[in-house]
């Protein structure tokens, strides 16, 4: 991979700056495409002088990823949203712009293209985001057949939006809501795993138009989830259970914000676990051995405990 030249869309997000960090390593020169330059320099030092360029782009404009592209030998497409605003719906950019980057990447001539989507993909779903993940995996086999698409499950790691927020939610509330009873199972990744899946996808030539769904080593129930952060946190919380027809309620209110913390449509996906399916390729098929949650979790949470990182070993109330 040496020299070659990578283009990576949604490069400054928490998935996409760990792949950039591991391109630049192997000597990749990387266009790293997102929606703010400016913003996405921090980018820059993770290779040599010009090995990295931030460089904006807006996926529904399929001349500008045209130009994202020229000269690429390899793409990575990492775009996805939570929540739907303004022009960034999910049919935009979850369904609609990966067929266009595949477009751009089959007509360029990109030798190997890598699609990231997530468990729970599905036509049929009830949830929007699902539908849109299906309708893009779709686009992105019918420009370029011989992409590779990775299905992760929840991403940890420093930065993540899940362990990161509910710990944040256990530092100023008196309790945490468990929707719908926290009975549903995840199948937490790394997201360095995430970012090696991707990398050997890139070198593996068996990898070309396969699925591969990455999941951690272990399954957990969304309350263990909550009850490992806890215990990292050190700190003492009652999980609340709250109906899904109550969290449906209390979400049409909270998707009113400029930035949801909750919306009707995740409601909708935290009704199905969240694992690999039985017989789906693997992170172990793609020669990366799957990091345990718990190895990972005290090293970025312990910030979150009171008294900051270098509180003493107590737990508090």
């Amino acid at each position: 991979m040496q020299g070659q030249l990578a283009t990576v869309f949604g490069a400054s997000g928490f998935i996409g700056r760990n792949i950039v960090r591991e391109l630049a390593a192997r000597g990749v020169r990387v266009n790293a495409v997102c929606r703010d330059a400016e913003q996405a320099k921090f980018l820059k030092p993770m290779g040599a002088v010009g090995q990295v360029t931030p460089m904006r782009a807006d996926v529904t404009d399929p001349a500008a990823v045209a130009r994202a592209v020229a000269g690429a030998d390899m793409v990575i497409n990492l775009v996805g949203i939570l929540y739907q605003s303004g022009r960034n719906t999910f049919d935009a950019v979850q369904a609609t712009a990966p067929g266009t980057i595949a477009k751009a990447a089959a007509d360029a001539g990109v030798r190997a293209l890598v699609h990231v989507s997530a468990i729970g993909a599905d036509a049929d779903s009830r949830s929007a985001y699902a539908r849109s993940k299906a309708a893009g995996e779709a686009a992105v086999r019918a420009a370029f057949p011989a992409a590779t698409v990775l299905r992760p499950s929840i991403v940890f790691g420093a930065n993540d939006s899940f362990f990161n927020r509910f710990a944040a939610m256990a530092q100023v509330m008196p309790f945490l809501p468990l929707i719908g009873g926290g009975a549903n199972k995840f199948q937490p990744v790394y997201v360095d795993d995430v970012a090696d899946a991707a990398i050997a996808a890139l070198q593996r030539p068996e990898a070309a138009g396969k699925t591969y769904e990455l999941g951690g080593p272990s399954t957990y129930t969304f309350r263990q989830l909550l009850e490992l952060m806890l215990v990292e946190i050190r700190r003492r919380r009652p999980l609340v259970t709250v109906p899904f027809w109550l969290a449906s309620l209390q979400a049409a209110v909270l998707e009113l914000l400029p930035v949801p913390p909750l919306t009707r449509d995740q409601i909708e996906l935290l009704k199905r676990d969240n694992v690999v399916a039985p017989g789906a390729s693997t992170l172990a098929d793609l020669g990366v051995d799957p990091t345990p949650l718990e190895i990972v979790l005290p090293t970025y949470l312990d910030a979150f405990r009171l008294g900051g990182r270098y509180a003493g070993g107590r737990a508090h109330a």
